[in-house]
C-alpha cells in the first residue's frame, strides 16, 4: 500500500517539477513527432497528452504503476479527437503483444523505473519493425564535477523524488538495449540545478 507521502505529497511535488517550463519545452521537442499507435511509458500525470497531434496519432496507450498518477492522467487536458487509454502496468513487464505499436514515447521515465534495461527491452519488443522510440530523459552528466555531485545527492534525492535516479546514462543505455539512435541532442536545462539538469533527447529504431 502506498504511503501517505506517495499518495498526497509526491504527486504535488512531481507536478511542480515535471510540469516546469523548461521540462515542458523539452517534452514539446519530442512528443509531437509521434505517429500511429503510440505507447507511452510511465504516463504519470498525463503531461504529454496535450502535445500529441491527433492528425497523426491513431491512439495513445499509457502505462503507469501508480493509481494516484493514473487518475490524474485520465483527467489531463488533451485534444478531444485523441483516443487515450491509461492502464496499470510497469515498463519492465508490458501487458502487450510483440509488435503492437508504431511508436513508443518515453519522457522523464527511465530515471525512476526499477530496471532501465528491462524497460528498454520491453519497448523494443512491443514496437513494430521499423517503429520509433522517442525519448527525452535526464541523467548522468558527462562532466566529472557535476557527476560527482549527482552521486552524492542521489541517495537522498531518490527518497524524496519517488525513486528518481540522477546517475543513469541515457543514450548509451538505449543503444545497449538494441536500438540504433537516429537523432540525438543534449544540453543542461535552463533555470535547473545542474545536478538534475542534464537532458538527452532523440529518436531510435530497433536493430
Amino acid at each position: 500500500m502506498a504511503s501517505l507521502y506517495d499518495r498526497f505529497v509526491l504527486p504535488r511535488l512531481l507536478k511542480c517539477a515535471c510540469a516546469a517550463p523548461p521540462i515542458m519545452k523539452q517534452r514539446a521537442k519530442v512528443v509531437p513527432a509521434a505517429e500511429g499507435r503510440v505507447l507511452e511509458l510511465g504516463i504519470g500525470m498525463g503531461l504529454n497528452l496535450g502535445l500529441y497531434d491527433p492528425g497523426k496519432v491513431e491512439s495513445v496507450t499509457g502505462v503507469d504503476p501508480a493509481p494516484e498518477l493514473r487518475a490524474i492522467a485520465e483527467a489531463a487536458p488533451r485534444d478531444p479527437r485523441l483516443s487515450v487509454r491509461v492502464e496499470d502496468g510497469t515498463a519492465e513487464a508490458l501487458p502487450f503483444e510483440a509488435g503492437s505499436f508504431d511508436c513508443v514515447v518515453c519522457t522523464f521515465t527511465l530515471c525512476s523505473v526499477h530496471t532501465p534495461a528491462a524497460a528498454l527491452s520491453e519497448a523494443r519488443r512491443v514496437l513494430k519493425p521499423g517503429g520509433r522510440f522517442l525519448y527525452c530523459e535526464h541523467g548522468l552528466s558527462p562532466d566529472a564535477d557535476v557527476a560527482k555531485w549527482q552521486r552524492r545527492i542521489e541517495p537522498v534525492w531518490k527518497r524524496i523524488a519517488g525513486g528518481c535516479h540522477l546517475t543513469r546514462p541515457v543514450t548509451s543505455a538505449i543503444e545497449a538495449a538494441g536500438f540504433t539512435v537516429r537523432r540525438h541532442e543534449s544540453m543542461y536545462l535552463p533555470r535547473t540545478p545542474r545536478f538534475a539538469g542534464w537532458n538527452e533527447w532523440g529518436e531510435a529504431t530497433p536493430r
